[in-house]
């Protein structure tokens, strides 16, 4: 069996980095994948799918260092489905609506546009630590960039 999902997509923001009660690093950030094309009126439709992105070990460290916000990236991973559904991760919001997070747990991820600095195209790629990962709670409000 296999679950692997491919992505490019751009940071909605900064990723930021947690620890686990076991000390183990993970950062989050979400990415954003864009889909345009003509529905059956000869209406051109633009949808945007938001993806929470969680890298883990010295993939977390890197991502953390150098992504920022608007940065196009390359996402190789699992789908983390919800336990309860085997769908996205349902959560409610402070408002009281129910609300869906995609998840993704990163094994590897390029970094496809130019770094900060110099200007050159430099493309990256980091793979993440076999054994690493823990299963993590759901998103709260603010790390959904939406």
């Amino acid at each position: 069996m296999i679950n692997k999902t491919i992505l490019v997509g751009n940071l909605g923001r900064d990723p930021e980095s947690r620890y686990t009660p076991k000390g183990n690093i993970y950062t989050v950030f979400p990415i954003a994948t864009n889909r345009k094309f003509t529905d059956s009126t000869g209406e051109v439709v633009e949808e945007t799918v938001w993806w929470r992105i969680t890298t883990w070990g010295k993939l977390a460290e890197t991502c953390k260092q150098y992504l920022k916000k608007g940065r196009l990236v390359y996402v190789e991973g699992r789908i983390i489905a919800d336990r309860k559904t085997g769908g996205p991760r349902i959560y409610k919001r402070t408002n009281g609506e129910p609300g869906a997070s995609f998840e993704i747990n990163a094994e590897l991820v390029r970094f496809l546009d130019k770094w900060e600095g110099n200007g050159e195209h430099v493309e990256a790629t980091v793979t993440a630590e076999p054994g690493v990962s823990e299963p993590l709670p759901p998103p709260t409000e603010e790390e959904l960039p939406f």
